[in-house]
């Protein structure tokens, strides 16, 4: 995750009834252009119990609050 990776704070507006709502929360993403990498990324979080999709082709997310907790538990988060 360190080397490919990033965990910082995703941070979404949205535009509702003449006004914007603002909230943030943290996420992981890890990118590779190796479909194989991206494989074994997915199924070493399936084996920890962290729950994660691909956001794009060649891209993993974590963004669950309880699944960025437990990947905090195995990488630390990065400050």
């Amino acid at each position: 995750m360190h080397s490919d990776g990033y965990r910082g704070m995703n941070r979404i507006r949205r535009h509702s009834n003449g006004s914007d709502r603002c909230y943030e929360y943290p996420r992981y993403l890890f990118t590779n252009e190796s479909k194989d990498i991206l494989e074994l990324c997915g199924e070493a979080l399936t084996m920890l119990g962290v729950d994660w999709r691909y956001s794009r082709y060649n891209t993993i997310s974590v963004a669950r609050r309880e699944a960025v907790e437990r990947l905090d538990e195995f990488v630390g988060p990065k400050y």
